[in-house]
């Protein structure tokens, strides 16, 4: 019994490595090669994360909004509160730039974006709507959080309803939504510094540059003009109110509009992503500097830094916003950094992030991108990443900026791909031998062998459960459990006998006469 279980474990194991090393390193060649990563186009992969996450967000934020489970979250969860519902309006933002292409003529996917995506669409922007998904920003702010300051709230309200309008103009929560516009404007322009917080106490410049941007997206299916108030916002960033780099800090006083903190890179890529839209003159200006003082390319990769060069005790850090920063390079400024390139027209920029990030996140043959799942919350936005990378690899860039190609794939990407199948590669020999080996053996002896039977079996019908119900982290880590079950023992052998064949004692020595 327990050969075949060893045997079957190889097997398991040589489609393991398959599915996870060698397919994913396979996948990333013919990735980089695409044409719209070095020039303005939606790339394949965004197209192919888009027809296999679409269904799946569509079944997590309708069950998500039934079950009701935000409710009871803690204030202090940021990723369970927070993630859920930007990472709805990075996917929906994302089939937007879908649809756009679409209407241009890209007909790669065989159904238009946003007839395919009609149940995600509204179940994403019915998230962002609920009301129970908005009890932590009602402990901040109490009954009235839609019309008082909560900036962040309410420009991804405005932004979900917009996206939900522009693609399927069903008029739905049009009364909410011009609600939020016109109310969220004019108490924007009547702030004395331009400025308006987060939460009490807490105010983030981008959030209030990307809160200036879904209103004037807003306008366009409102037919309504807040082009003043836009030009007008522009106050709370510049002069006095930048940093001494001349980019929007990170943090600010609402009251007196001064910095309250540095530039830093989660923010400057955000900031690059929106502002195009809003004033490009200033535009180009703050992605020029960003680009001067936080490119760098170090330990093989090249990146956006979350702090600027020289800034002390910044190459090794983490929080939730900026997430890892290793060696300098911020992974969400980096992130970010693909869209904020490829916004400005910066292809040269864009190519080698984007080619670092494709070899990165592990595409599976089922189109789910491991290594963001992972990074995700998995039991409250299980899919943000998915959503952002999906976001971020369809940006275009803003109308009338001039294209700027170029660039190399970093050595990171070569050393990824090339350790990842090479590992696939030698777990698939190792597999085949220990198979070969099990075959022609004798019965291998292990510890317990009726008990290690049962829990096998155990954990490979839990496998084949989990997976057939959608549960595939579950389903995978129940078979590596039950891959390295098996415990064999060695043979004892006699003392001084251990090189000779199948460990038997030497022959009996020939008698003469």
């Amino acid at each position: 019994m327990i050969r075949k279980i060893i045997s079957i474990n190889s097997v398991v194991v040589v489609l393991l490595a398959a599915y996870f090393l060698i397919y994913p390193s396979i996948r990333v060649v013919l990735n980089i090669q695409d044409s719209a990563l070095r020039q303005p186009g939606i790339p394949k992969s965004a197209w192919r994360l888009y027809q296999n996450l679409t269904p799946r967000y569509a079944c997590w934020a309708q069950e998500r909004v039934a079950q009701g489970q935000a409710e009871g979250l803690a204030l202090n969860n940021i990723s369970g509160t927070e993630w859920p519902l930007f990472g709805s309006v990075f996917y929906l933002w994302g089939i937007e730039n879908l649809q756009a292409a679409w209407e241009a003529g890209d007909h790669t996917a065989r159904v238009e974006p946003r007839v395919f995506a009609k149940d995600a669409i509204i179940a994403a922007s019915e998230l962002v709507i609920d009301p129970k998904h908005a009890t932590w920003v009602k402990k901040h702010w109490g009954e009235d959080y839609l019309h008082r300051e909560n900036v962040f709230y309410r420009m991804l309200v405005i932004s979900a309803l917009t996206s939900r309008e522009r693609l399927l103009h069903d008029g739905a929560h049009m009364d909410l939504l011009r609600d939020q516009v016109e109310t969220f404007s004019q108490e924007l322009d009547a702030s004395k510094t331009g400025l308006l917080e987060d939460y009490p106490g807490e105010c983030y410049p981008a959030d209030v540059i990307a809160a200036l941007m879904s209103i004037k997206r807003a306008d366009a299916v409102l037919g309504t003009d807040h082009s003043k108030i836009i030009q007008r916002g522009l106050r709370a960033f510049t002069g006095a109110r930048s940093t001494r780099l001349q980019l929007p800090p990170y943090m600010a006083a609402s009251a007196t509009g001064l910095p309250c903190s540095e530039a830093r890179g989660c923010a400057n890529s955000y900031v690059c992503l929106n502002a195009p839209e809003l004033w490009p003159t200033q535009a180009k200006l703050w992605y020029g500097l960003y680009d001067r003082f936080f490119w760098q390319q170090r330990l093989t990769a090249v990146g956006y830094r979350e702090y600027a060069k020289g800034v002390p005790h910044s190459e090794w850090t983490m929080d939730v916003d900026a997430g890892p920063v290793i060696a300098g390079h911020g992974v969400a400024a980096s992130a970010f950094g693909v869209g904020a390139a490829r916004k400005n027209g910066r292809f040269d920029r864009a190519y080698p992030l984007a080619a670092e990030l494709l070899a990165t996140v592990v595409e599976l043959p089922n189109g789910v991108l491991a290594i963001p799942r992972l990074l995700s919350n998995l039991s409250d936005a299980p899919m943000l990443g998915e959503a952002a990378i999906l976001w971020q690899l369809s940006i275009q860039p803003e109308r009338g900026v001039p294209v700027k190609t170029g660039g190399s794939i970093p050595a990171y990407v070569y050393i990824i791909l090339l350790g990842v199948f090479l590992i696939g590669v030698w777990r698939i020999l190792a597999a085949v031998w220990t198979f070969r080996e099990a075959r022609h053996q004798p019965e291998p002896v292990a510890w317990a062998p009726t008990l290690t039977a049962i829990a096998w079996v155990l954990l490979v019908l839990g496998a084949i459960a989990a997976l057939s119900a959608g549960r595939g982290i579950i389903g995978i880590v129940a078979l590596v459990f039950a891959v390295m079950l098996p415990v064999v023992k060695r043979k004892k052998t006699p003392k001084g006998t251990e090189d000779w064949p199948d460990a038997k004692l030497p022959p009996a020595p020939i008698m003469r006469s």
